[in-house]
């Protein structure tokens, strides 16, 4: 696994981590970010190569700060 795909699965991870904790389910959190389920589905998996924009909108949505989702993991 390379530098990259790494970043996006902890990263990923810890937005599904968060999500469901919260018992949030993928859909009803994509509705809640004006984001397609597929859309957060690949970006769990880590398949995703997420904007800015949308990393800001997802901390929104989950009521935590942008770098809450950088630091979950590596706690």
């Amino acid at each position: 696994m390379d530098e990259t795909s790494d970043i996006r699965a902890k990263f990923g991870n810890t937005v599904r981590n968060l999500r469901t904790r919260r018992g949030i389910s993928q859909e009803e959190f994509a509705a809640s970010c004006g984001l397609d389920r597929t859309y957060i589905s690949g970006v769990e998996r880590g398949k995703r190569n997420i904007c800015l924009r949308n990393i800001e909108i997802i901390a929104i949505n989950l009521g935590v700060s942008i770098s809450d989702l950088f630091n979950e993991g590596n706690q």
